[in-house]
């Protein structure tokens, strides 16, 4: 498993760009910015100008540094050759949806027309779609996918969770992509409600399985 130019190309320009982004957008943000916005699109924190521009170039640069970091360190490092590209296709995606993130927010504090309740749950629900089409591709390790004591104890119960997960990955993508065209009373059913399943129900298949595996 090597990483490369080519393999760097893209998340390396995202950083740089970010930062130099960053650069602009401090020296044209006023004293004050908003750094939060609830489900329905009103500013619920403000913060300085410096988190503002920086927190989220930051933030990628750091979680970049993560994923170079992550294969090197994980005790089954030996399995990343398995799921290489697919490693690399989520990371340059995480990174993609941050970066979108940041310019909707950017853009959002200088006075642009730029409605976060819409756009920001359309990325994260693509994000979500575009991951769980290649959940079932992940091979077991200790910091990405689906991990529980019993996942990661027996390579069958991590692939079929894993191709649960995904189906439940894409599910919540496309909820949450259809949330700004529902009347705001209903993201309990489009986020809440489905937080709680995808989060627990891989949990518990996971465990069903295994036991059924070792029956």
């Amino acid at each position: 498993m090597k990483f490369t130019f080519k393999t760097e190309i893209i998340p390396l320009l995202i950083i740089l760009i970010s930062i130099g982004l960053g650069f602009y957008f401090y020296s044209a943000f006023p004293d004050t910015v908003p750094v939060h916005w609830g489900i329905n699109g009103e500013v619920d924190r403000w913060g300085s100008k410096f988190e503002g521009a920086w927190l989220m170039p930051l933030i990628g640069a750091g979680m970049y540094i993560l994923f170079i970091l992550i294969p090197l360190i994980d005790p089954k490092k030996e399995k990343y050759e398995q799921f290489f590209k697919t490693y690399l296709i989520f990371r340059t995606l995480i990174l993609l949806v941050m970066f979108g993130i940041y310019l909707i927010a950017s853009f959002n504090t200088l006075g642009y027309n730029v409605r976060v309740e819409v756009w920001v749950p359309l990325a994260i629900g693509l994000l979500f779609v575009i991951m769980g089409n290649y959940m079932g591709k992940l091979k077991a390790n200790w910091f990405m996918g689906i991990r529980t004591p019993w996942t990661l104890s027996n390579d069958e119960v991590w692939n079929k969770t894993h191709r649960l997960g995904g189906k439940l990955f894409i599910i919540f993508g496309v909820l949450l992509m259809i949330t700004p065209l529902l009347p705001y009373n209903s993201f309990i059913y489009t986020l809440i409600v489905p937080v709680i399943i995808v989060s627990l129900v891989p949990i518990v298949y996971s465990y069903l399985i295994y036991r059924k595996i070792k029956k």
